[in-house]
């Protein structure tokens, strides 16, 4: 089965941006963590990031066409984006929302995800150990 690992905003970063917050792992890591782990699972992993939203929104709308089931940190746009969240909404197979912290217990603005109520499930505070958590649900 093939999944997506879309990554949001700054994500990219990894490794450099707050690692008292996000971890030391660098993207390339992750990507390399996703990708090992997905194929541990039977899963064929193709991993994303970008800094633009409106390429977000474009592989969420054919992950949509295509069926593809998505591993999703959305990053900063969780909180406030309603382009992403519309487009999560359009799912047409199950998306698993991911967040390297545990946004509830940081800045106010960040206890709320618009994209939550679109998603299958979420997974938040558990660091890099998320994405493993997305991928074994994806697999079941």
């Amino acid at each position: 089965m093939r999944v997506w690992v879309l990554n949001g905003v700054n994500l990219g970063r990894l490794g450099t941006r707050q690692p008292e917050v996000y971890g030391a792992t660098t993207y390339a890591q992750l990507v390399q963590r996703c990708t090992t782990r997905g194929a541990e699972l039977g899963l064929e992993v193709e991993c994303r990031q970008t800094d633009s939203e409106a390429e977000l929104v474009g592989w969420l709308h054919q992950a949509a066409d295509d069926a593809i089931p998505v591993v999703l940190n959305p990053a900063a746009w969780s909180h406030y984006s309603i382009a992403v969240a519309d487009a999560v909404a359009l799912r047409t197979a199950d998306l698993v929302e991911v967040h390297l912290s545990n946004i509830h217990t940081r800045e106010p603005f960040r206890h709320h995800s618009v994209v939550s109520a679109y998603a299958t499930g979420v997974i938040a505070g558990l660091g890099v150990a998320g994405y493993d958590a997305a991928l074994a649900y994806l697999a079941r």
